[in-house]
């Protein structure tokens, strides 16, 4: 079995955002992890319209608390890596490796301090300094992308 990034995503809010993320993920054959609460069900006809028949539940794993998805990565001994506004250091300028998780926050508030704790790596996708933040399934696609390529897995 050929290991692969996951992409996880902290309380998402946005459902059209979780629906492009899942169709990103299952067209590059990626596990997504979400950390429930989320700000809509997936029953949602807006999160429908986006992820039509990407929904594949069997690489879609819920976690019911961020503590249910820390103590399970521990148990995994894999790194997780927090995408945030907040890191100086460029997802160009690191070496992912293929069994990292990929940490995103909500769209309206990122991860909280807490988050920023319990991760040791930070990255962030440099945009111009006018500008606050990209759009969450952006961010996803071109993390991931860079991840897959640094491991000759597209």
């Amino acid at each position: 079995m050929i290991l692969r990034p996951k992409i996880a995503l902290y309380e998402p809010d946005i459902p059209q955002n979780t629906a492009a993320i899942i169709r990103t993920c299952s067209c590059f054959n990626v596990m997504i992890e979400i950390i429930e609460p989320c700000g809509f069900m997936i029953n949602d006809k807006r999160f429908k319209r986006v992820v039509m028949d990407y929904l594949d539940e069997k690489m879609i794993k819920f976690y019911k608390s961020y503590n249910d998805f820390f103590q399970t990565k521990k148990k995994q001994k894999g790194r997780i890596v927090l995408m945030t506004t907040k890191a100086s250091i460029s997802y160009t300028n690191f070496k992912f490796k293929s069994t990292d998780t990929i940490l995103f926050g909500r769209e309206s508030a990122g991860v909280p301090e807490k988050i920023h704790k319990l991760v040791n790596q930070r990255l962030r996708i440099p945009i111009s300094y006018k500008k606050r933040s990209l759009n969450l399934s952006s961010s996803v696609a071109i993390t991931l992308a860079e991840s897959l390529r640094q491991n000759k897995l597209i």
